[in-house]
Protein backbone atom coordinates (compact mmCIF):
# COMPACT_ATOMS: atom_id res chain seq x y z
CA UNK A 1 0.00 0.00 0.00
CA UNK A 2 1.02 3.12 -0.73
CA UNK A 3 2.07 5.69 2.13
CA UNK A 4 -0.73 7.54 3.34
CA UNK A 5 0.37 11.51 3.75
CA UNK A 6 -2.12 14.98 5.08
CA UNK A 7 -1.89 17.80 6.20
CA UNK A 8 -2.09 18.83 9.81
CA UNK A 9 -5.64 20.18 9.42
CA UNK A 10 -6.96 17.01 7.79
CA UNK A 11 -5.48 14.73 10.81
CA UNK A 12 -7.36 17.08 13.12
CA UNK A 13 -10.75 16.95 10.91
CA UNK A 14 -10.54 12.94 11.53
CA UNK A 15 -9.34 12.39 14.80
CA UNK A 16 -10.37 13.20 18.11
CA UNK A 17 -8.20 16.44 19.95
CA UNK A 18 -6.95 12.81 22.16
CA UNK A 19 -6.64 10.90 19.28
CA UNK A 20 -4.67 13.57 17.76
CA UNK A 21 -2.07 14.24 20.80
CA UNK A 22 -1.58 10.57 20.74
CA UNK A 23 -0.64 9.68 17.23
CA UNK A 24 0.14 12.63 15.41
CA UNK A 25 2.02 14.12 18.78
CA UNK A 26 3.54 10.94 19.97
CA UNK A 27 2.10 11.73 23.16
CA UNK A 28 0.72 8.58 25.69
CA UNK A 29 -2.36 8.04 27.54
CA UNK A 30 -2.96 7.76 31.07
CA UNK A 31 -2.27 3.82 31.84
CA UNK A 32 -5.18 2.03 32.94
CA UNK A 33 -7.61 4.43 31.15
CA UNK A 34 -8.03 2.27 27.90
CA UNK A 35 -11.52 0.50 27.22
CA UNK A 36 -9.55 -1.82 25.09
CA UNK A 37 -7.25 -3.33 28.23
CA UNK A 38 -10.63 -5.19 29.30
CA UNK A 39 -11.77 -6.14 25.66
CA UNK A 40 -11.53 -10.30 25.49
CA UNK A 41 -13.59 -10.72 22.14
CA UNK A 42 -12.13 -11.88 18.81
CA UNK A 43 -11.38 -9.70 16.16
CA UNK A 44 -8.68 -7.26 14.78
CA UNK A 45 -7.44 -4.49 15.92
CA UNK A 46 -6.84 -1.18 13.23
CA UNK A 47 -4.83 2.04 13.68
CA UNK A 48 -7.80 4.37 13.91
CA UNK A 49 -5.94 7.05 11.77
CA UNK A 50 -6.17 4.94 8.26
CA UNK A 51 -7.50 1.44 9.49
CA UNK A 52 -4.56 -0.88 8.46
CA UNK A 53 -4.85 -3.64 10.25
CA UNK A 54 -2.51 -3.70 12.81
CA UNK A 55 -2.67 -6.48 15.57
CA UNK A 56 -5.03 -9.61 15.80
CA UNK A 57 -6.75 -10.68 18.96
CA UNK A 58 -5.12 -13.63 19.64
CA UNK A 59 -1.58 -12.31 20.21
CA UNK A 60 -3.29 -9.90 22.72
CA UNK A 61 -2.07 -10.95 26.39
CA UNK A 62 -2.73 -8.71 29.94
CA UNK A 63 0.62 -7.51 30.59
CA UNK A 64 -0.33 -5.79 33.77
CA UNK A 65 1.54 -2.55 32.11
CA UNK A 66 -1.81 -0.60 32.05
CA UNK A 67 -1.87 -0.67 28.31
CA UNK A 68 -3.48 -3.11 25.53
CA UNK A 69 -0.34 -4.63 24.70
CA UNK A 70 0.77 -7.84 22.34
CA UNK A 71 3.70 -10.12 21.62
CA UNK A 72 3.04 -9.59 17.39
CA UNK A 73 1.68 -7.77 14.56
CA UNK A 74 -0.40 -8.76 12.48
CA UNK A 75 2.15 -8.97 9.61
CA UNK A 76 6.10 -7.96 9.13
CA UNK A 77 4.48 -4.83 7.00
CA UNK A 78 1.80 -3.96 9.58
CA UNK A 79 4.38 -1.11 11.66
CA UNK A 80 7.45 0.56 11.62
CA UNK A 81 9.90 1.03 14.56
CA UNK A 82 12.12 4.33 15.24
CA UNK A 83 14.64 4.81 17.69
CA UNK A 84 13.12 7.15 20.75
CA UNK A 85 15.20 8.93 23.07
CA UNK A 86 12.69 10.72 25.03
CA UNK A 87 12.54 10.44 28.82
CA UNK A 88 16.44 10.10 28.98
CA UNK A 89 16.41 6.24 27.75
CA UNK A 90 16.31 4.49 24.73
CA UNK A 91 13.10 2.93 23.68
CA UNK A 92 11.66 1.06 19.79
CA UNK A 93 8.67 3.36 18.99
CA UNK A 94 6.05 1.94 17.01
CA UNK A 95 4.23 3.35 13.93
CA UNK A 96 1.73 2.34 12.07
CA UNK A 97 3.72 1.76 8.33
CA UNK A 98 0.84 3.03 6.07
CA UNK A 99 0.18 6.53 8.13
CA UNK A 100 3.46 6.85 10.61
CA UNK A 101 0.52 7.19 13.20
CA UNK A 102 2.68 6.83 16.63
CA UNK A 103 0.72 3.84 18.20
CA UNK A 104 3.14 2.81 21.37
CA UNK A 105 6.67 1.24 22.06
CA UNK A 106 8.44 -2.25 21.90
CA UNK A 107 9.92 -4.15 24.85
CA UNK A 108 11.25 -7.60 25.22
CA UNK A 109 9.78 -8.10 28.21
CA UNK A 110 6.78 -10.00 26.66
CA UNK A 111 5.70 -13.93 26.48
CA UNK A 112 6.96 -16.66 24.17
CA UNK A 113 6.66 -17.19 21.36
CA UNK A 114 8.44 -13.84 20.43
CA UNK A 115 9.28 -12.35 23.87
CA UNK A 116 7.88 -9.02 22.49
CA UNK A 117 5.45 -6.61 24.20
CA UNK A 118 3.72 -4.30 21.66
CA UNK A 119 2.70 -1.97 24.37
CA UNK A 120 0.37 0.53 22.63
CA UNK A 121 -2.22 3.28 23.04
CA UNK A 122 -5.52 1.96 23.09
CA UNK A 123 -6.53 5.30 21.72
CA UNK A 124 -4.19 4.85 18.81
CA UNK A 125 -6.58 1.31 18.09
CA UNK A 126 -9.78 0.25 16.78
CA UNK A 127 -11.10 -2.53 17.46
CA UNK A 128 -13.52 -4.64 15.23
CA UNK A 129 -14.82 -7.56 16.42
CA UNK A 130 -15.29 -10.59 14.35
CA UNK A 131 -18.85 -12.02 12.97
Amino acid sequence: MSRIEKSDADWKSLLTDEQYRITRQHGTERAGTSPLNAEKRDGHYHCVACGNLLFHSGTKYESGSGWPSFYAPANEEAVTEHVDRKLFMKRTEIRCADCDSHLGHVFDDGPAPTGLRYCMNGVALQFEPEE
